[in-house]
This record gives structure tokens, C-alpha cells and sequence, in this order.
């Protein structure tokens, strides 16, 4: 997180004490992964000598959002000429308090400053967000922070790349995007890439190659004996298609799953989804573009990998969310476990039938509405789910890595429910996303 720190004071009020309650605020956002270019006071003279040497400073730095921290009153047009030079970045207008001496308060009317500001800035347009802190209370400067990190993504976010094997699996609708609205909000770039491509890599790769990955695969949890050519498979077109991941640089991948992997060259892609995940790379089947987006976004804001879930059943108090192939090994409560099945007419496969963790987790994913952009989000309580299987997998037929998620409001969700495929994170992350979607102007369903 890149930080400018503006520090704002009348040229009335002791000098010694903005500085004061400035360097205070500075060091309050001291952490780690924090660059800051603070410059204080900035005081309004006449002369606007003040006011001229930040925007020079500033100007000279590069930074992801502008923190306008008000350490007293100033008249707004002193802010205004520092930060609308700067009006295309996000902004923290963070208004400071006073203090106890002597068992009076004693105040430099900080909040005086931040609601003559609040409402101009929001009729001229910034983006930003409002804090104030309230004497006898700790600093907001966590939240000062969280917006920081959403502005860092948001900027971040405009150098990713995603990788997609061929193109709407299933002639599917809601797995489509159009990649020039994504560049334009995401700043993302979403390339298509030929299974032809990877057939042709997988062809010239060395047994070494191969045999490493294979010792990698059979160290997983093996419910019975795999087929070996599934096992060899599998390493060959993980290895094939992690020579594009890396050439590429793709943060996140999809691959033509039922039509592509499964349909042509009989081999269903789910070990090939572990290995990549396991590398740390973002994936999701059947060619979901936006749900590699959505991955993106939950990854950057949380640094957790955002697997991906689909829904089975809904109920009163939840919806069971599960997978049928493969869930990331970040997400596996134990060993990452393979049982070698078949589904239907489909040639066996190294089915990742791991246990999957618990806990409170954040439920997510972006489309669109009218042409807008829109983020889904809901906050729920993943628990253990009853036994149960899908219909169709060799008897006896397993339990799919699933969770139960518990709802607040399941028919609210379910009214909203914006496709089969979400993304999950632990935690209550619901207000980093949100700040995230407010940088970008993306609306909260």
C-alpha cells in the first residue's frame, strides 16, 4: 500500500501541536507493507506557500490513495487545492479529535474542518471515504488502512492477467464476459488460450518432467489404487499448462472443462486444478471468466486464494455448497484426498474428494445488470454438512467436498443468486469487498 499523507492545520492554531497530532496519525499507520509520503503541516497562508510545496511533493511520489487528515479546522479550499490536483486517486478524508488536560477537553474543532469538507467533496465527485476519530477512543486508523489496501487493489488489480482454455463450456450464458467493459472497470486483461496448444506442450515434455509431478500426485491421499494413465495424464497437462501460467503471467486460470477436457480428450481436469492451486495459482472450471475475476479481487483484498463453490440444495437456514471435481488444498481440513471415479458416461478420473474447512466465511461474485458491474456478497458460517451424494458417480458413490453455509436470510440470497459458482474466503471480509467495489463503482446486491 502506497499512502500520501496530507496534514492539514489553520495557520491560527499552534504549529507545534498539528505537527504534534500529524506525526501521531503517521505513526498510526506505520505497518507492515505500508509505504507512506506523508507531508504536514499544510496551513493556509495567503500566500498558499504551504498549500504549493505539497502539491509539489506530491507530485513528485507515486501512490495508491490520499489521506486529507485534519488536525484542526481549515477552511476547505486549502484541502481542495491540494487534493483535486489528485482527484482521479481514491481519498480518506480523516478528521482527528481533541484531548483531555487538566479535566477539561481541549480541541482544535478537527470535525469542523471534515463536515465543511465532507459534502463538497462528494458534489465535486471524489471517491473517497469519511473517518473521524473521537477523543477517548482509539484511532480510526485501521480503518483508515482498510480503505488504503481496497485503493491498493484497485490500483494493483490493472496488471492481471487471466488465462481461459477455449471459451463459454457448456454454451453456457452467465460464465461470459466482455473483455472491454472488464479492462474498463477491472483494468483486468482476460486471454484465450487453444487446447491444441496445450496437447502440443504436453507431447514434448521429458519423463523427468512428468516423473516429478507424479511423485507430487502420489503423495496425496489415494482412497484406492488411481489408473496409471489418469496419474501420467494428468502431470502432462498440468505441466503443460503451467509453462503457460508462467510465460503468461496469469494470475488466475479456467479451462474448458465438460466440452473441452472431459468431451475430447476423456480425461475430467480435476488433478489438474489441484496441482495449479497448489502453486498458488487462481482457478475455477468451465470457463468462468467472472468468477476469475471475482477470485482476483477476493485474493488481492485477502491474500487468500478464493476457491470456488457451486450450489446442490438450498435450505431453510442454508444452502449446501460443494464442488465436483477439486477443491484448493489452502481450503482442506487434513490430507488432500483422491478417489478414482467416474461420473455417467465419462472415463475415470482422480476425483479430490477432501474435507473441507469450517468457520465464518464470505460468499461473493461479480456480473452484471444492465450493462453494470454488481458484487453479490453475503457473509455466512460454513459447518460440516449431512451425508450426501450426487447422483450418478460409481456406487458406492462419494461425498463431495461441501460445506453447509449457514444464512442470515437464504431466501434474500437466493432472490439474488447470480449463478451456480461463488467465491468463498474465511472471515467477515464483507466491508474490505465493499470499499473495494466502492473505489471501482461497483453497486452491492
Amino acid at each position: 500500500m502506497k499512502i500520501a499523507f496530507a496534514g492539514f492545520g489553520e495557520v491560527n492554531t499552534p504549529i507545534e501541536v498539528i505537527e504534534r497530532k500529524c506525526k501521531g496519525a503517521v505513526e498510526s499507520l506505520k505497518k507492515d507493507g505500508v509505504e507512506l509520503f506523508p507531508f504536514y503541516p499544510i496551513r493556509d497562508d495567503y500566500e498558499e506557500t504551504y498549500v504549493n510545496k505539497a502539491v509539489e511533493y506530491f507530485s513528485s511520489v507515486e501512490f495508491d490513495v490520499m489521506v486529507l487528515c485534519v488536525a484542526g479546522w481549515i477552511p476547505t479550499h486549502a484541502i481542495l487545492k491540494v487534493a483535486d490536483k489528485f482527484r482521479h486517486k481514491p481519498m480518506v478524508l480523516w478528521g482527528l479529535c481533541g484531548w483531555y488536560e487538566d479535566g477539561r477537553l481541549v480541541t482544535t474543532a478537527d470535525q469542523a474542518g471534515t463536515s465543511a469538507c465532507r459534502k463538497t467533496m462528494k458534489d465535486l465527485g471524489y471517491t473517497f471515504k469519511y473517518v473521524y476519530d473521537i477523543v477517548g477512543l482509539p484511532s480510526k486508523a485501521d480503518e483508515v488502512l482498510s480503505y488504503a489496501k481496497a485503493a491498493s487493489v484497485a490500483t494493483n488489480i490493472r496488471t492481471v492477467k487471466i488465462g481461459q482454455l477455449g471459451y463459454r463450456d457448456m454454451q453456457l450464458y452467465g460464465t461470459q464476459f466482455d473483455g472491454v467493459s472488464v479492462k474498463r472497470v477491472f483494468g483486468v486483461e482476460i486471454e484465450c488460450f487453444e487446447m491444441l496448444e496445450v496437447v502440443q506442450r504436453a507431447e514434448k515434455l521429458s519423463k523427468e518432467e512428468i516423473d516429478k509431478v507424479i511423485g507430487r500426485i502420489k503423495a496425496w491421499k489415494f482412497v484406492k489404487q488411481p489408473n496409471e494413465d489418469a496419474v501420467i495424464n494428468a502431470a502432462k497437462y498440468y505441466l503443460a499448462i503451467k509453462q503457460i501460467v508462467n510465460e503468461r503471467n496469469y494470475l488466475a486460470v479456467s479451462l474448458k472443462d465438460v466440452d473441452g477436457f472431459k468431451k475430447l480428450l476423456g480425461f475430467p481436469p480435476a488433478p489438474i486444478f489441484t496441482l495449479l492451486a497448489e502453486d498458488g495459482v487462481l482457478t475455477i472450471p468451465e470457463n468462468d471468466a467472472m468468477g476469475n475475476v471475482t477470485q482476483a479481487v477476493v485474493n488481492m483484498l485477502t491474500g487468500q486464494i478464493g476457491a470456488y463453490l457451486e450450489f446442490y440444495e438450498f435450505f431453510t437456514d442454508g444452502v449446501l455448497a460443494g464442488v465436483p471435481d477439486y477443491v484448493p488444498s489452502e481450503i482442506v481440513d487434513g490430507e488432500t484426498t483422491i478417489l478414482p471415479a467416474a461420473f455417467g458416461e465419462l472415463s475415470q478420473g482422480l476425483l479430490n474428494v477432501s474435507k473441507v474447512k469450517t468457520g465464518e466465511l464470505t460468499m461473493c461474485r461479480l456480473t452484471t445488470i444492465d450493462k453494470k458491474y454488481v458484487m453479490h456478497l453475503v457473509k455466512g458460517e460454513g459447518v460440516t454438512p449431512e451425508s450426501w451424494e450426487e447422483c450418478g458417480w460409481d456406487k458406492p458413490a462419494p461425498q463431495l467436498p461441501s460445506l453447509k453455509v449457514k444464512l442470515s436470510s437464504v431466501e434474500d440470497f437466493t432472490q439474488n443468486v447470480m449463478g451456480q459458482h461463488y467465491i468463498i474466503s474465511y472471515g467477515d471480509n464483507v466491508k474490505l469487498i465493499k470499499e473495494y467495489c466502492q473505489i471501482a463503482g461497483i453497486e452491492i446486491l
